[in-house]
């Protein structure tokens, strides 16, 4: 059973030569727009256990020479696979810690001594309490002083640090908008540790280990960003897509106040350590043709073109030679192609994605459409992580594939309890509450629950306990009807909707279990009970550790197990769809699904029919726009697109990428 196929999943296949060039002359050319020296990996793992072995290189050679170690550890998800490894070197005996002080980057403030939250919490449960240190080799800020305090705690902090000789090396993420910690944009480079008030990006990133909002410090004690800079050697990490854009920003951009990690352009002996999603965005990456001679093909040439128009500002058939040569894409053009003719080949291959028929049209010739014609109708299962993803992500899609009469299933693979707000429930249990007291009985069960429900919850709740089970079936409850409500709406009828309730979803707590053979099973279950000839499922890829990432995971378990199938085999397709926040790249989309202006209105009610996912939604975000505005913004934007290149115009668009069950 293969849990982790999505980390296969390799949309753009990336030579080689581009990430690891094979002499310094290639280096030089490769990393031209570089300005901090970067080590790009195949994957997270790969470059977790790189960054691990240069630390225990570097301990070794100080226990050599009898000195101690003195290591940064920031909180966050990025450097948690390192710590892994460090663990796993650790249990193979490989190293020993005993000459090691580690330093805490930052730490929430104030806190309890018995805070089940803070990042020495998370540091002992993932190191610290696995490997052989004693109290007195973890370093951290006194977060449990009063406000009169904080001043000399600082000073003291930094003092400590100094007497054990400086920071040898630090290890850092990036965070929104290319923060150090939470050296935040505009933090002066010579600041010294701190107290810093949490902005709303930070208190975000701080919620899972917190359970609720008003549970978040408003506040934390930080290294600044002269503390970061002082220490012998600075590894920076990324992993994963959503956070290439502030990785660009710091390796390759101009040294700005505006973003923190920048300045670590000045800094020596700082080295960048990426996976290849983290480093999408940078030049040798994302647009090859200006700094090597590419390994062209289909999808990097559909980039490269629309990389084309936009920086000429024209649609792709207006395009010239002299377009191609003074914008390094000269390699594109030769006695036999000349830009015409790519234009044209480029052009049809984005023109052939757009279908109005999202499950095939019967009856049509469709060698140059992106869905079978064959069989009609299809038997199709739609998954959707959440309670409203299938609404959100493909709302427009949804409603023509049950208009144009496949036969739809909708599948909903975790409660989504969570993600209601307690305000939520102590209205329903409120209006149940008097319900029973106008027409039942003075002491029903129903009531008695109700009554315990919404006293717990306005008087009692403790702030990071997990959520009663109780709770959770109320909260489970609300997001069940709402979903039956929304496809109602669209068309799928009653016993088409399936409520899946995978286990690993059920902890009462942000962080889930990892998947298991009970999840994988109720998956396999439903698609063998189906037999779809296609399946919809979310593709979200940039979060490694989110939930849509790990319903993927147990989908495409389920497919490896039954691929070989003779029903499954050759039959099934499986169409990935991306949530409310981005949109897929366009050298990937291969089916886009338009729609009207009705059709656009028709799928913002189809969402506003979850009304517990509007205003008072915990997982909103930082983005201020609602779920529905985020979707229909990002439909109208690859509309627009597509306008731009020059093909037709539509009010937006729904994207998907074809998924391939590998070997």
């Amino acid at each position: 059973m293969r849990t982790n196929l999505s980390s296969l999943i390799n949309l753009t296949k990336i030579p080689e030569q581009y990430y690891r060039p094979k002499n310094a002359l290639e280096r030089a050319r490769l990393c031209r727009f570089e300005q901090i020296p970067t080590e790009i990996f195949a994957s997270e793992h790969e470059g977790a256990k790189f960054v691990a072995q240069q630390i225990i290189k570097e301990i070794k050679q100080k226990q050599e020479k009898g000195e101690k170690y003195v290591l940064g550890l920031s909180g966050g998800v990025s450097p948690q696979e390192v710590y892994k490894q460090l663990v796993e070197f650790y249990r193979s005996g490989a190293i020993s810690f005993e000459n090691v002080y580690f330093v805490l980057a930052f730490e929430y403030y104030p806190l309890s001594c018995n805070s089940i939250g803070g990042n020495n919490a998370v540091l002992r449960e993932t190191l610290f309490n696995k490997i052989d240190i004693s109290d007195e080799q973890i370093i951290s800020p006194d977060v449990t002083c009063s406000d009169d305090e904080v001043m000399a705690v600082c000073e003291a902090y930094e003092q400590k640090i100094s007497s054990l000789g400086g920071l040898d090396m630090i290890i850092i993420g990036i965070g929104v908008s290319a923060s150090l910690g939470f050296n935040a944009s505009g933090s002066n480079p010579n600041s010294m540790t701190r107290l810093v008030l949490l902005d709303d990006d930070a208190k975000e990133a701080a919620y899972p280990m917190f359970q609720r909002k008003d549970a978040i410090p408003a506040c934390a004690i930080s290294l600044g960003m002269s503390t970061i800079f002082s220490a012998k050697r600075i590894a920076l990490i990324a992993w994963g897509q959503n956070r290439a854009k502030e990785i660009k920003a710091a390796i390759e951009g101009k040294i700005s106040d505006a973003i923190p990690a920048s300045v670590l352009q000045k800094h020596n002996h700082t080295r960048a350590y990426l996976d290849l999603p983290a480093a999408s965005s940078l030049t040798r990456i994302d647009r090859p043709w200006l700094v090597t001679d590419c390994e062209w093909n289909s999808k990097l040439i559909r980039r490269a073109i629309v990389w084309l128009c936009e920086q000429t500002n024209k649609p792709v058939l207006k395009l010239t030679n002299k377009d191609y040569n003074d914008h390094s894409l000269g390699g594109l053009l030769t006695k036999d192609q000349s830009a015409y003719d790519v234009n044209i080949r480029v052009f049809n291959d984005i023109q052939h994605t757009i279908t109005g028929w999202p499950g095939g049209k019967p009856n049509a010739d469709d060698s140059n459409r992106p869905e079978r014609a064959i069989p009609y109708p299809k038997r199709i299962i739609v998954f959707s992580p959440h309670p409203d993803d299938d609404v959100i992500s493909m709302g427009g899609t949804l409603r023509k594939l049950v208009q144009q009469g496949h036969d739809v299933h909708v599948a909903y693979q975790t409660s989504g309890n969570i993600a209601v707000g307690d305000e939520e429930v102590i209205r329903y249990v409120s209006y149940l509450r008097n319900v029973c007291r106008q027409y039942g009985e003075g002491k029903s069960p129903v009531l008695e629950k109700a009554e315990e429900i919404r006293k717990f919850l306005m008087e009692e709740k403790v702030e990071g306990e997990p959520e009663r089970i109780d709770v959770r079936f109320m909260k489970g409850t609300i997001r069940r009807e709402e979903a039956r409500t929304a496809c109602r709406f669209v068309g799928v009828p009653e016993d088409h909707i399936h409520f899946l309730d995978l286990p690993f979803y059920e902890t009462g707590m942000i962080k889930k279990n990892p998947i298991g053979k009970e999840d994988i099973d109720i998956v396999k279950q439903l698609i063998e009970q189906v037999k779809p000839d296609a399946m919809f499922v979310a593709g979200d890829l940039a979060d490694p550790h989110g939930t849509h990432r790990v319903c993927l995971d147990a989908i495409l378990a389920a497919v490896d197990m039954i691929k070989n199938d003779e029903w499954f085999k050759n039959n099934c397709w499986i169409w990935m769809y991306r949530g409310a926040w981005a949109e897929w790249e366009i050298e990937h989309i291969e089916m886009a699904v338009p729609m009207s202006p009705e059709e656009l209105r028709f799928k913002r009610n189809s969402i506003l029919k979850h009304q517990s996912q509007m205003e008072s939604a915990p997982f909103l975000g930082n983005d201020e726009r609602l779920f529905w505005q985020r979707a229909e913004d990002r439909n109208r934007d690859t509309a627009k697109l597509y306008e731009r290149l020059g093909l037709a115009s539509y009010e937006a668009i729904e994207a998907f990428v074809r998924y391939h069950p590998v070997d």
